[in-house]
C-alpha cells in the first residue's frame, strides 16, 4: 500500500516553511509505505528559454562532469547534486529541447521531470532516510506532493518510484492499481506519450499529460481520467499552477483533506495533516468519489 501527500501554500510565511511541513507529513505516512519516498516541489521559477531539469544516474553522477557536459552541449545555469545518484539542474534551453539534448547525449542519465518550476526527489530508503539526504525540510515552495511505497506487486527501485512526470511541471501520485494500464501504455504510446518505467501510475499520468496536450484544463482531464481508467486511485496530481486530487467512484482508497487560511493539504490519513499547524481548527472532510478537487494560483 502507498501513502500520498499534498500541501498548497496560501501564504508566504507557510510558503518558507512548505518542506518542513511536508517532512512531516511524509514521515506520517512512513508506516503506510516504508520501501521508497519521493516528492514534487514547486519553487522559484525560470523564465523563458530556461528550464529545471530532475535527474538520476543509477551508476552514480558525477557533478562536475554533469556540470561540463550540460553547459557545453545546451547551457548550464546551475546545478546541485545529492549524494552520487540525483542532481537538479537548471539550462538555458526550452524544457522539451533539453529533455531531447539528454536523452540523445546522456542516456545512462533517468529524466525524473522537466519544466519552469517543478523539482523532482525520490529514492528507495525509508522516508526519514529520504528527507535527511535530499533536504526536503529545508525547501520552500508554493506546493508539493509525496508519497511513500510498500511494495506489494513489484521490486523495489529508484526509478519506479513516484513521483511520475511525463509533462511539463505536470506530476502525479497514487495510491491504488490501475487494470487497464497495459492497454492505454501502447495507445498512449502511438501518440507520442514517452515512458520511462513498467509502473502503472505513471500511465496515469501520461494520460492526463495527453489530455492537456490536446487541450482539456486539468480539471477536464481528470474528469476524463472516470471514463477511460479502469481499476482503484486516489490521485493528487501537481501542475505549476496548483495542485488537485481525485478519487475513482468506488473511492476504496483512504484519502482526507484539510483547508485553513494558510494551506490546503490532502494525506491517504488524517494523522499526517495533524502535524500542520492550526489543524485542530482546520476544515477537514473526505474527498467525495468521482469529484475533482483542484487549488490554482501561486503564492511563491
Amino acid at each position: 500500500m502507498c501513502g500520498i501527500v499534498g500541501l498548497y501554500s496560501k501564504s508566504e510565511p507557510f510558503a518558507q516553511e512548505l518542506g518542513r511541513h511536508l517532512a512531516a507529513m511524509l514521515v506520517e505516512m512512513a508506516q503506510r509505505g516504508p520501501d521508497s519516498a519521493g516528492v514534487a516541489v514547486y519553487r522559484e521559477p525560470v523564465g523563458a528559454g530556461r528550464a529545471k531539469v530532475s535527474l538520476r544516474g543509477e551508476d552514480g553522477i558525477d557533478g562536475e562532469e554533469l556540470a561540463a557536459a550540460l553547459d557545453a552541449g545546451i547551457g548550464l545555469e546551475e546545478i546541485r547534486t545529492y549524494g552520487e545518484t540525483l542532481a537538479l539542474a537548471t539550462v538555458e534551453a526550452e524544457p522539451a529541447a533539453a529533455e531531447a539534448w539528454i536523452g540523445a547525449e546522456l542516456p545512462e542519465l533517468q529524466i525524473l521531470g522537466a519544466g519552469r518550476e517543478i523539482e523532482i526527489y525520490k529514492d528507495a530508503v525509508q522516508p526519514a532516510e529520504f528527507i535527511a539526504r535530499y533536504e526536503i525540510d529545508s525547501v520552500g515552495g508554493g506546493h508539493a506532493l509525496g508519497h511513500t511505497r510498500m511494495a506489494t506487486e513489484s521490486r523495489v527501485t529508484a526509478a519506479g518510484s513516484h513521483p511520475f512526470s511525463t509533462g511539463r511541471d505536470l506530476c502525479l501520485v497514487h495510491n491504488g492499481s490501475l487494470s487497464n494500464h497495459n492497454r492505454l501504455r501502447a495507445e498512449l504510446a502511438r501518440e507520442g506519450v514517452v515512458f520511462r518505467t513498467e509502473n502503472d501510475s505513471e500511465v496515469a499520468a501520461g494520460y492526463l499529460t495527453r489530455r492537456i496536450e490536446a487541450g482539456e484544463t486539468l480539471e477536464q482531464a481528470l474528469a476524463s481520467c472516470l471514463e477511460d481508467l479502469d481499476g482503484f486511485y486516489t490521485f493528487a496530481v501537481g501542475t505549476a499552477d496548483g495542485f488537485a486530487v481525485l478519487r475513482d467512484p468506488i473511492a476504496c482508497k483512504p484519502a482526507v483533506m484539510a483547508e485553513t487560511d494558510e494551506w490546503v493539504a490532502m494525506a491517504s490519513e488524517y494523522r499526517a495533516l495533524a502535524t500542520l499547524p492550526g489543524a485542530a481548527e482546520a476544515e477537514v472532510w473526505e474527498p467525495e468519489p468521482g469529484v475533482v478537487y483542484s487549488w490554482g494560483g501561486k503564492s511563491a
